[in-house]
């Protein structure tokens, strides 16, 4: 774990809630259980297996003698989450966390929540996703957009900042969708969302009578049994798009699982909606590098013929 040791001993004291340290990716040989993220004033520490005492005990002293460097009269906050599968274990470890507790990314504020869930309500790899689509509607003013699987609907947000006209939420958890609305709350975002608190499969009916949109974003869980698997599940939306795309619409796939790589996507969308024209694929944040761009999170951008 001494890259983690490392990167605490020079990190920065950064405004916006970002990742610090990512040895998910494989490049910290001996590290690749461990991640470090900032949600200013809170440091987490996430680790995929199990961690002892003694190594607690480390990354403690590295992040107690860096943050008496870094902001020497403000306690110390971090903590600490054991994730295994599905399952989270989390600790406060020092001083506290806020309650309310509110991140910013770029201007835009968002609630988070670090000592519950598996999730914390905002998610990092998915910055360079939400800036896309800043610029993308603001390029465009005016759009309409469709966010399948909106959590604790980000992009909304960001789209509606940017000037889109319309952005409607669907998401089978209404307690994400509840955050959500704190999150335009926030933003003083009044008007220009709804809130579909439905199972997306069955709901098809109504999306597709709030169409055609001029972009939809899909960022679905790779699997989250019950919702959706994504080996399965992927291409009864893929199929879909052309029937719900304005002419000229974009569609931002998202696909965030190391099994599945970027043909997986494309040849779907080839077989399914061959009509959809390929863009790009996003890069991921710096921070989020990867010794393999097919196992990191895949973002790729379509287009709907004009």
């Amino acid at each position: 774990m001494q890259a983690l040791l490392d990167a605490i001993a020079t990190m920065d004291l950064p405004a916006d809630a970002r990742r610090i340290f990512h040895g998910r990716g494989g490049l910290h040989p001996g590290s690749e259980q461990w991640t470090l993220d900032a949600y200013p004033p809170i440091w987490v520490v996430t680790s995929f297996q199990p961690a002892g005492d003694d190594e607690l005990a480390a990354i403690d002293s590295a992040l107690a003698a860096r943050w008496t460097e870094l902001s020497p009269d403000q306690p110390l906050n971090w903590v600490f989450q054991y994730r295994h599968e599905a399952l989270a274990d989390t600790r406060l470890m020092a001083g506290r966390v806020p309650d309310p507790h509110v991140v910013t990314e770029n201007g835009a504020r968002f609630r988070v929540h670090l000592l519950t869930g598996l999730n914390h309500g905002f998610f990092l790899d998915m910055a360079e996703g939400r800036r896309w689509v800043r610029e993308h509607v603001a390029a465009r003013p005016g759009l309409k957009v469709l966010n399948l699987f909106a959590y604790t609907c980000a992009f909304s947000v960001v789209a509606l900042q940017a000037g889109a006209r319309q952005v409607t939420n669907v998401d089978m958890s209404g307690g994400a969708l509840g955050i959500g609305k704190q999150n335009h709350a926030l933003n003083g975002l009044a008007s220009g969302a709804s809130f579909l608190p439905h199972d997306i499969f069955s709901s098809w009916g109504r999306i597709t009578r709030g169409g055609p949109y001029d972009l939809i974003i899909v960022d679905p869980p790779s699997y989250q049994r019950g919702s959706f698997v994504a080996d399965k599940d992927y291409a009864r939306l893929i199929r879909r798009l052309p029937d719900l795309l304005a002419p000229g619409g974009h569609a931002l796939l998202c696909l965030n699982s190391p099994k599945l790589g970027v043909a997986f996507l494309q040849d779907q969308v080839r077989e399914l909606a061959p009509q959809l024209i390929f863009g790009q694929r996003l890069p991921n944040p710096p921070a989020f590098a990867d010794v393999s761009s097919e196992r990191a999170l895949k973002v790729l951008v379509y287009k709907a013929p004009d």
